[in-house]
């Protein structure tokens, strides 16, 4: 077998694409870890869903619920802030940052997806400790609704909570490998 008129045969070991990632490798064991989590209240709904995936995700990687600190700051232009202050202050071992950015009419959405991605990236760069970005930046409320597991006009979603959570722990715990010190 092939695909018709590509002159390229098929193998049986071939993966389909499948989007997104596969932590079937990843060391989860959050047995030892503490984590932070910073969560914008702008955009609540949205914001408390991911939030609750990336609990729920961080509990099946046995994190200690005294060991899972959440912060609510005003929006998300405040997340790398309050992810500093998680990580000098509480020591935490990763930190993911929650917001939800959807475009309005104007030019404020573009300058606040930049600033709080170049804050989340030099926060993780400075403290040396990773900080997970999770903050959806979405044209509308709908594709903020999907990326958050939440009731939408089309019937798709994927909580993102849950991979940001699986992501903070296997960066956790690559940290503290030798290859990390």
């Amino acid at each position: 077998g092939g695909s018709p008129g590509t002159g390229l045969g098929t193998m049986a070991s071939e993966k389909k694409f499948k989007k997104g990632v596969d932590f079937a490798t990843a060391n989860l064991d959050g047995t030892q870890l503490k984590i932070g989590i910073c969560v914008a209240r702008w955009n609540e709904k949205i914001t408390e869903a991911l939030a609750d995936g990336c609990v729920s995700a961080l509990k099946a990687a046995k994190v200690e619920e005294k060991n899972i600190i959440k912060v609510k700051v005003p929006g998300s232009y405040e997340l790398p802030f309050a992810a500093k202050h998680l990580i000098e202050t509480l020591k935490v071992d990763a930190v993911i940052c929650i917001g939800v950015l959807i475009k309005g009419e104007t030019m404020h959405f573009e300058y606040i997806c930049d600033a709080v991605s170049r804050g989340i990236m030099d926060t993780q760069l400075k403290t040396g400790t990773p900080v997970i970005f999770g903050v959806l930046t979405c044209l509308t409320e709908t594709q903020a609704l999907v990326r958050a597991g939440l009731p939408n006009e089309t019937g798709k979603k994927h909580n993102h909570g849950v991979d940001w959570g699986n992501s903070a722990v296997e960066m956790a715990n690559l940290r503290k490998t030798k290859e990390f010190k």
